[in-house]
């Protein structure tokens, strides 16, 4: 026992030697080897009846015996020249099939004839809807918008916007929507857990879809043949409830486009969504306009009109302006900035001798300011192809505007109040002007008809 046992020894210090040179291979065969030490003999148990039989192993053929040997020698060989890799091979195998039985699981999943799959903990894919609804530059860079709620989304789909994404919380939802037009969009099963912790919405619907950024002019927009020949500019609307009440006011009233400048806010963002109800859809919506941008979408001939409501300063003025009428500058009603633009503006030193060269100075800008009309709102100023343009209750109508519409010989509409109340919200104001328009521009197109038929009367007479 005692030479058996140095034999061992010394088999264990040649072990460790060689374990400086090849690492980890050699731990594997060395606890082999303390495992064999503490293995007991097996016990074979034989029934009663068959004690004298011996047990040989069934037979094979003499070409898998070979065959057999090959590849226990191929499996010794790639073991000894690189130790450890079999575990990795056996992980990465066992991963690779998991992954495998997963995705068939999915794609068994299917809703009349679609197959949908489920979203997994950790998906990415989710993690995108936050940063597509919160995030202006991500829309504007990646060209993706996020709608959400079964009305959206169908009148999206109707309008022929292309959808990428949709995540629904359960089968039933889904078939709310148009199948058919569902064909091209990955469809993603999520937990309806999930849905209200991204969704903004009190009562979520549990659908979500992301949709690639829509192209105006290739909508179809199933109300033009209800469209007067009136076109909405926004001026500097940054809030996002006013903008978009404004955009669902434009589509009652039948606009033929809306046409939004460089400050106003996104019109996709969600908050607009929900305030426009689905007038994004209803007609075309041009955002994130230049001046010389805005014009040349506006048809021709056309009359742009502004939109005024600050007389509350002085209420003579405007007792003044609805009896006599008279041109007036727009810095004397405080509803366009008499300031300079800062950050186009070179400084450069001047001595100065006493104020009037200041005074002089903000007179000749005050001046320069363009001069348009002043007229009420329910008088005739919509008899051809026209303009309205709402500006921003902070921040008011831009110096653009007001020269838009002195070169088209436009008016400033006004709706007049009560004494002592604050002016209309933009959204309101916008409203009334819209419907106002609409209601002149229609007499006109069916006294203009009229006067055709007449006309075709006679010839034909």
């Amino acid at each position: 026992m005692a030479a058996y046992m140095r034999g061992v020894m010394c088999l264990l210090s040649i072990e460790r030697s060689a374990l400086l040179t090849q690492r980890s291979g050699i731990i594997v065969e060395t606890k082999r080897y303390v495992r064999g030490l503490r293995r007991k003999p097996v016990k074979v148990l034989f029934p009663e009846n068959e004690k004298g039989k011996v047990l040989r192993p069934p037979p094979q053929s003499e070409d898998a015996e070979p065959s057999v040997q090959r590849r226990k020698e191929a499996k010794v060989t790639s073991t000894r020249e690189h130790p450890g890799e079999t575990d990795f091979v056996k992980t990465r195998s066992n991963v690779l099939s998991d992954v495998t039985h997963a995705h068939v699981g999915v794609t068994k999943d299917q809703v009349d004839g679609l197959r949908f799959e489920r979203a997994f903990p950790g998906d990415k894919r989710l993690a995108k809807l936050v940063s597509v609804a919160r995030s202006r530059r991500f829309r504007e860079h990646q060209g993706k918008i996020l709608l959400e709620g079964r009305r959206l989304i169908c009148d999206a789909l109707d309008a022929g916007a292309k959808p990428q994404t949709v995540f629904f919380s359960t089968v039933d939802r889904l078939r709310e929507l148009p199948l058919d037009k569902l064909r091209r969009a990955t469809l993603v099963k999520v937990k309806f857990e999930n849905i209200k912790t991204w969704s903004d919405l009190v009562a979520p619907q549990g659908v979500i879809a992301i949709f690639s950024l829509p192209d105006p002019s290739r909508l179809n927009f199933a109300n033009n043949d209800h469209s007067v020949p009136l076109s909405l500019i926004c001026d500097n609307i940054r809030d996002p409830g006013n903008l978009g009440t404004i955009l669902r006011c434009a589509a009652a009233a039948g606009c033929h486009n809306v046409l939004l400048t460089k400050g106003c806010v996104d019109v996709w963002e969600p908050k607009v969504l929900r305030a426009a109800m689905g007038a994004h859809f209803r007609l075309p919506i041009y955002p994130n306009l230049a001046w010389d941008d805005v014009e040349s979408r506006l048809p021709k001939p056309v009359t742009v009109h502004v939109a005024d409501s600050s007389f509350n300063s002085d209420r003579s003025r405007e007792t003044e302006a609805i009896v006599s009428h008279k041109p007036s500058k727009a810095g004397d009603y405080d509803w366009v900035s008499t300031r300079p633009n800062r950050k186009n503006t070179r400084y450069e030193e001047y001595d100065y001798d006493s104020d009037s060269d200041s005074d002089s100075e903000s007179e000749d800008e005050r001046s320069s300011l363009p001069r348009v009309d002043t007229q009420l709102y329910h008088d005739s100023w919509a008899q051809s192809p026209t303009a309205l343009v709402i500006g921003g209750e902070t921040h008011g109508l831009s110096v653009e505007a007001v020269q838009l519409a002195e070169k088209t010989d436009g008016h400033r509409l006004f709706i007049p109040v009560v004494p002592d109340v604050d002016s209309l919200n933009s959204a309101m104001a916008a409203s009334i002007l819209l419907f106002e328009g609409r209601k002149q521009l229609l007499k006109l197109l069916q006294t203009s008809g009229k006067k055709r038929q007449s006309k075709a009367e006679r010839h034909s007479s």
